[in-house]
């Protein structure tokens, strides 16, 4: 009777799918807003520069890296060089190195949802999935699968509205990549308000400043991984026991 009982309680795979579906959804809110307008921006941007809308769509579904699709549509349209293209995106797309390299923990044991995890990160995903507290008896792995899931609808969604309507609409686009920022400036208050302490949001402010004062707006970005990377990984444990760290 009590072994029915257990089993009753416990939910189905089905049931766990579900519900990390159901609680990963909210936290990718403020990334469907900043998603929208920038996939929208690139899909227009891509239909003015002669492309169909197939582009935007496939190249949102394969590369999924908004910086390097913006870059892409220049490349398309320059000389034929793979050589000096893999090296572009490379530099552009550097930071994931550190980003998988700090997710290497929380994805272990995964199984066959880690292929898309490391496939689908990207900036946002990696900020949300590093920081949002999942509820209790929610199945870490399918929360992770689907916020990055939902952030690559939100963009790839974006970016086939904008490369079908942009033949349609006609506006001035400046400024619609300050909503990214301002996106980045709310996930970091809130990982603020979360922690005990601040040690990991400090050392993360700190190395920044130092490294653009040292390297310039163009190339302090790798430098600033790095330092971080090492800060943390060097203070981990009295990071971790002052709570600031899952």
């Amino acid at each position: 009777m009590k072994k029915a009982e257990s089993m009753n309680n416990h939910p189905s795979k089905s049931q766990q799918i579900r519900q990390a579906a159901r609680h990963a959804f909210p936290h990718t809110i403020p990334i469907f807003a900043g998603f929208w307008f920038l996939g929208i921006t690139y899909g227009i941007y891509m239909n003015v520069s002669g492309f169909s809308f197939l582009y935007p769509l496939f190249m949102s579904l394969t590369i999924f890296g908004g910086s390097l699709e913006f870059v892409a549509v220049e490349m398309l349209l320059s000389a034929f060089a793979p050589v000096q293209t893999l090296v572009m995106a490379l530099m552009i797309q550097a930071r994931h190195l550190f980003y998988g390299i700090a997710m290497l923990d929380r994805f272990k044991g995964l199984g066959c949802k880690k292929i898309y995890l490391i496939f689908g990160m990207c900036d946002e995903s990696f900020s949300i999935n590093c920081s949002a507290r999942v509820p209790e008896g929610t199945d870490r792995g399918w929360f992770m699968f689907f916020v990055t899931l939902y952030n690559q609808i939100y963009w790839v969604t974006g970016a086939v509205l904008g490369g079908l309507l942009g033949s349609l609409i006609s506006f001035d686009t400046e400024g619609l990549d300050f909503v990214m920022t301002a996106m980045f400036v709310v996930i970091f208050l809130e990982q603020w308000l979360k922690e005990k302490s601040h040690y990991t949001a400090v050392a993360g402010i700190a190395v920044s400043v130092v490294c653009l004062l040292l390297f310039g707006p163009d190339s302090f970005m790798i430098p600033t991984m790095t330092g971080i990377l090492c800060l943390l990984t060097i203070f981990r444990n009295p990071i971790e026991k002052a709570g600031d760290m899952a």
